[in-house]
């Protein structure tokens, strides 16, 4: 298996393997699968984690909707999650139909390494690849509600 064949088999591939997979990936090789019919799939898996990852401790009383989407879709689209947090819980909505406290849009490479725990936020947003619209200081802090799981 290749590591873009194990990126499209994502449900297979525990969190650490997944970061290892996209450090290792060639930017071009990530674009690709991005682009490709597993797309949903990726993405799906991504967040269905996203519960299993967050760190309630961390959270404290923080309550929010948070707004993640995911640009340049091969029909030119775009992937909109709902991750809401609240009462010491995350859990993902099954539509983004709530107003968002915090939304972020990113490139799908970009999205990749920031939930893999290979590229810095922070250095994505000064630079305009990560665009936060909202809440900034949950922006700058949201790494730090969740278990990212890095190579």
């Amino acid at each position: 298996m290749t590591d873009l064949d194990a990126l499209g088999d994502f449900n297979n591939v525990d969190p650490k393997q997944f970061a290892q997979l996209v450090k290792n990936a060639p930017d071009s090789q990530l674009a690709d699968i991005m682009k490709s019919d597993q797309r949903g799939k990726v993405l799906d898996t991504i967040f269905s984690r996203f519960p299993e990852l967050f760190r309630p401790d961390r959270a404290g009383s923080t309550n929010a909707v948070i707004h993640w989407t995911i640009t340049e879709r091969s029909d030119g689209g775009v992937d909109t999650y709902e991750l809401v947090i609240a009462n010491g819980a995350c859990t993902l909505s099954p539509s983004p139909d709530q107003d968002p406290k915090l939304a972020i849009t990113v490139g799908p490479v970009d999205f990749l390494k920031v939930v893999s725990g290979a590229g810095n936020p922070m250095m994505m947003f000064m630079t305009g690849k990560l665009k936060a619209k909202g809440d900034l200081g949950l922006a700058a802090n949201i790494a730090n509600l969740f278990d990212i799981p890095k190579a």
